[in-house]
């Protein structure tokens, strides 16, 4: 086999995978086309990843390495580097074999995901392998064998607590901050958890994403488990840690996509949390029309198939099924939503809020043992209500590296606001979640922290025209404008007249 030595250029650019190029004189000495898998080996390490050629990026003789294969191979420029083409991964063909409806086996999956946790796929291969997920899905099997490979290629954070809980929303919901206000609920009657989250996939906020307003997210394993024991809960980002890594790069792919397959939300919401060491697990399942569940029939599947993959795996699992027919609060988007949680925690937040995290609050203080069967709810409003839970919070805060003083109108908002005015008199008979969240994403939501939306009218008001019915608010002229473009094209809210519809007499032509 053909081998090549070539002086490294590092190449301050992050790719999201192992990526590098190389000049297309040397791509055609070892018969490398663009887009092949190549294999780099240093004296300390090997690596696989994909090559793209270049006539200018780098001279010959050079390896133009992107970030993470630069921080793979510690490499330092001038770093020499022995280049081969790899073979294609055996699990290719398993992806194939999926794509044409094929039921996979154990060590099939396995392959899998060795191979994206270890790069060796394409961006083409990960795309086939999602969409594959998304239109074939899998079998409980099959999604048992993709949880335990996703924890086994992984770190794992252990406890030594009876109850480690956490909560997981599968999301689909604008405005769905209740981790904000249910951990330390719940961490302040002396229970654990542990709550690792994502960023938004298709959602104008993650739970990441809202609570990295207030404080770091960014947090290592022994940092999680030092904060855990010290103050009994952290919000912290699942992609900083080595946590079922396949997961975050998995995400990626169906962030590009804006696809979230059933039996690939099944085997990541399990692989986290048991690698993050929790033995008792809630799922929020948000139902109604326009969230990811729309009927409370597809949502006792969902939460049957939870409960079913948690026993397979030897955890406790419960499901609440929630509303999800409008968002949750009237805050979109990281920092008004931030604002919105800090608010509820001082007893001054929308009804909607406070109600579904003292519900989901309830249901882990009766399943960690802290409170009896039917009492969770009143300990938990009474948390909320004493200041315990504000306290805590400011707690977990201040362990996180933030400001614990912090207060709601202190946290920035986007200085680019516009408000949004029903056109005519009526009631909000509807409001649709999707195009909610697509307006705070145009504005520049989750990644311009500023941006999203603050709903004035929810479902069943009245309205008057020229009423105010949102606010859009962003960091960019721009973003701004784009966001009033979707409000046009796409108008969150339906309002309707009590007529109906008018029908007028017509005599009958005989």
């Amino acid at each position: 086999m053909k081998r090549l030595a070539l002086k490294a250029r590092p190449l301050d650019m992050e790719t999201g995978r192992n990526i590098v190029v190389i000049h297309e004189n040397d791509s055609q000495e070892i018969g490398h086309f663009p887009g092949d898998r190549v294999k780099l080996i240093t004296e300390r390490k090997a690596i696989v990843a994909i090559a793209n050629e270049t006539n200018k990026l780098v001279r010959p003789g050079e390896l133009g390495a992107f970030r993470e294969v630069t921080e793979a191979l510690s490499l330092r420029p001038g770093d020499v580097v022995t280049v081969e083409i790899a073979p294609r991964p055996q699990s290719v063909a398993s992806i194939k074999k999926k794509m044409m409806g094929g039921k996979l086996t154990f060590d099939e999956i396995g392959t899998i995901v060795r191979d994206i946790v270890d790069g060796n796929l394409s961006t083409t291969e990960m795309t086939a392998f999602v969409v594959s997920e998304f239109i074939r899905d899998m079998d409980l099997d099959e999604i048992v064998a993709l949880t335990q490979h996703m924890v086994d290629t992984g770190d794992r954070m252990e406890f030594e607590r009876e109850h480690v809980l956490d909560v997981h929303s599968i999301g689909g919901v604008p405005g769905n901050k209740y981790a904000l206000l249910t951990v330390p609920i719940v961490a302040a009657a002396g229970l654990i958890v542990p709550k690792t989250s994502s960023r938004a996939i298709t959602s104008a906020a993650g739970t990441a994403d809202v609570m990295e307003v207030l404080a770091n997210v960014t947090l290592g394993i022994e940092e999680i488990k030092r904060i855990v024991n010290k103050v009994g809960g952290v919000l912290a980002w699942g992609g900083a840690v080595n946590l079922a890594p396949a997961d975050d790069i998995i995400i990626n792919t169906e962030r590009q996509l804006s696809i979230d397959p059933r039996c690939q939300l099944l085997a990541s919401v399990m692989s986290k949390k048991l690698a993050a060491g929790v033995n008792s697990i809630l799922i929020d399942i948000p139902t109604g029309p326009g969230a990811k569940v729309e009927s409370i029939e597809e949502a006792r599947n969902f939460a049957h198939d939870f409960i079913e993959l948690g026993h397979k795996l030897k955890v406790q699992v419960e499901v609440a099924v929630t509303y999800g027919g409008q968002p949750v609060g009237h805050a979109i988007g990281p920092a008004l939503e931030a604002k919105e949680a800090l608010e509820a925690l001082l007893g001054k937040g929308p009804g909607s809020l406070i109600e579904k995290s003292t519900s989901l609050a309830a249901i882990m203080l009766e399943l960690g043992g802290a409170a009896a069967p039917g009492l969770g709810k009143e300990m938990a409003m009474e948390i909320l209500r004493s200041g315990k839970a504000h306290q805590k919070m400011r707690e977990i805060i201040a362990a996180q590296g933030g400001n614990p003083d912090i207060k709601p109108e202190e946290i920035p908002i986007g200085d680019k606001k516009e408000v949004v005015v029903a056109p005519y008199s009526g009631y909000v008979t509807q409001i649709y979640n999707q195009n909610i969240n697509e307006i705070a994403r145009a504005a520049g939501a989750p990644r311009d922290k500023g941006a999203g939306i603050l709903l004035l009218r929810k479902k069943e008001g009245k309205v008057d025209k020229g009423e105010p019915l949102f606010e859009i608010y962003a960091e960019h002229e721009s973003k701004l404008d784009e966001a009033l473009e979707v409000a046009r094209r796409k108008f969150p809210l339906k309002i309707e007249g009590m007529l109906l519809e008018k029908i007028t007499h017509r005599p009958r032509v005989v």
